[in-house]
């Protein structure tokens, strides 16, 4: 078996490390052993056992006509025909962990999360973001490894070809592979009207999940069990507001395409982001280093997005009642989706529109990592921005609570049926399994929150509390200081007063000498006595 770690990336989610072995990837199974019990799927204890996948025979839509070709139709027939079946509240490719919005030795107790504005987080909590992401991308996955040939190159499974990443980097790789090209065998011979998470209706439940899977893995690695992925709100943004040293890094400003060296992510490494050089190739990205993170906001295609969304595209998109519509591609009209990934237009809803909204316009306003969908998870940004998008997600069905079966159950594009597998997650999902609000997932958003005005000017003014607090020593100093100042210099005067009997004359000479009296006035006047220039102004 090929496994090799690349020291420049350090990856994680996709192929449990257990299951890709030469053994399991010939016998197609995938029940690893629960180490509290050491039986599969934990089977002993009641956690789970090991069955038969299920993929459902509904069928997809035209887009795309091939069949048997890509190692993602039907996830994860290709590779496994058996993976655990959790019990009750655990989860995971083994039974090990609990499902989302439950904690504890078994899995009982609830967990109600807060993600909240990433302006509204602390200096010390923002510091603890950024520590955490370098954390994630400079820690290898002990739990799972990323293909890099397709289930053909590995010979069927004889010769596995899989590599060792980062906890980051696994996502990113996730991110990829998803949305990946068509390989139809051959240097150049591709199919790109494909994407098993984009572009149809699990656009939205796919990212939900991708999203809680991260910050899983963020509270295994750090031990931090109340942290939770913070927001962007983006709306009437003029520019990068994330864009700082503080938080997401600045420009460089020697070369506007690169970060800030005063930014941990400016020694970041890409990984799977060359999809054109892939394709002409016919190969699957390897897992190397690539390059810097690239960004440069705002100097992208204007012709294509003018400006980042508005409120009032939001609440236009907001109030489409259909979830999706026709197609349920890029076409689709009226759909809530469509819209809000971009590819309707935000003001009519029409689809296939030539400007791009709501997600999509973020995503090439960065122009840079963040503008291709495959490489696009490189630049931490992709995290506070598709929180964002996930909260409107959440508004959405708050708003207008749809009935499961509004969810298609046939004829979406490949990957975006109800009861089909998210591709690549394992252990299973499906995209019906996510329409569903998040506080049965055990999170909240704070934009959500049924609070006052006051609330939100408290969690407004939070971070400059937390400056005020740090700096009050000094303050309580510097008054105290000003107060000895402010009674010692009268007390001064009148000692000198009274001990120098010359003083009234010594006074008089000093400042009514001509050198302390005013040669000219500050401020000239006009011929008609009026103030001119920036102090009058002001």
């Amino acid at each position: 078996m090929s496994l090799s770690f690349y020291s420049s990336i350090p990856g994680l989610q996709q192929f449990p490390r257990p299951c890709a072995t030469r053994q399991a990837l010939l016998a197609k199974e995938c029940c690893p052993p629960w180490d509290g019990d050491g039986s599969a799927c934990g089977a002993s204890s009641g956690r789970g056992f090991c069955r038969d996948v299920v993929v459902p025979d509904a069928p997809d839509g035209t887009q795309y006509p091939f069949r048997g070709v890509d190692d993602r139709e039907r996830w994860p027939l290709v590779f496994y025909n058996r993976t655990c079946q959790c019990m009750g509240n655990f989860m995971g490719f083994s039974c090990a962990d609990c499902k989302f919005g439950y904690y504890g030795v078994n899995c009982l107790e609830r967990r109600e999360s807060l993600r909240r504005n990433v302006f509204h987080l602390t200096r010390t909590e923002r510091m603890q973001l950024v520590s955490y992401l370098n954390l994630a991308k400079q820690t290898p996955s002990s739990d799972y490894v990323v293909a890099t040939g397709t289930y053909r190159e590995m010979e069927n499974g004889s010769n596995p070809t899989f590599a060792n990443v980062s906890v980051y980097d696994i996502f990113v790789w996730m991110h990829y592979y998803v949305s990946r090209d068509t390989l139809l065998g051959g240097a150049g011979n591709v199919w790109v009207d494909v994407d098993f998470a984009h572009w149809a209706p699990g656009f939205l439940p796919w990212h939900r999940v991708y999203l809680l899977q991260w910050e899983r893995e963020i509270r295994k690695i750090t031990g931090d069990d109340s942290f939770s992925i913070p927001f962007w709100d983006w709306r009437d943004a003029r520019g990068c507001d994330v864009c700082t040293d503080q938080l997401m890094g600045e420009q460089n400003p020697r070369d506007p395409t690169l970060l800030s060296p005063g930014s941990v992510f400016s020694s970041w490494r890409s990984l799977c982001s060359q999809a054109q050089d892939y394709n002409a190739r016919g190969v699957l990205c390897d897992a190397r280093a690539e390059g810097p993170l690239r960004r440069n906001p705002g100097n992208h295609d204007h012709s294509r997005v003018p400006r980042l969304p508005t409120s009032a595209e939001v609440a236009f998109t907001l109030s489409l009642a259909n979830y999706d519509t026709g197609a349920m591609d890029r076409t689709a009209n009226m759909s809530f989706r469509n819209t809000m990934e971009g590819f309707g237009d935000p003001q009519t809803g029409l689809g296939s529109s030539t400007r791009m909204g709501m997600h999509a316009a973020l995503h090439i306003f960065m122009n840079g990592s963040m503008s291709s969908v495959q490489g696009s998870a490189n630049d931490p940004i992709f995290l506070l921005h598709h929180s964002f998008v996930d909260s409107l997600y959440e508004e959405w069905l708050r708003r207008h609570r749809p009935n499961p079966s509004q969810y298609p159950t046939s004829n979406a594009p490949i990957g975006h049926n109800g009861e089909y597998h998210m591709v690549p997650f394992l252990p299973l999902h499906t995209n019906r399994e996510y329409f569903i609000t998040s506080k049965e997932l055990g999170y909240e958003y704070s934009r959500l929150l049924a609070t006052s005005k006051y609330q939100l000017l408290s969690d407004s003014l939070r971070p400059y509390m937390e400056d005020l607090h740090a700096m009050w020593p000094w303050l309580l100093l510097a008054s105290l200081c000003g107060a000895v100042a402010a009674l010692g210099v009268p007390a001064a005067a009148v000692y000198i007063k009274r001990r120098v009997p010359a003083w009234p004359r010594l006074r008089k000479r000093l400042f009514l000498s001509p050198t302390f009296r005013e040669t000219q006035p500050l401020l000239k006047r006009d011929k008609e006595n009026k103030l001119r220039g920036y102090t009058a102004a002001m």
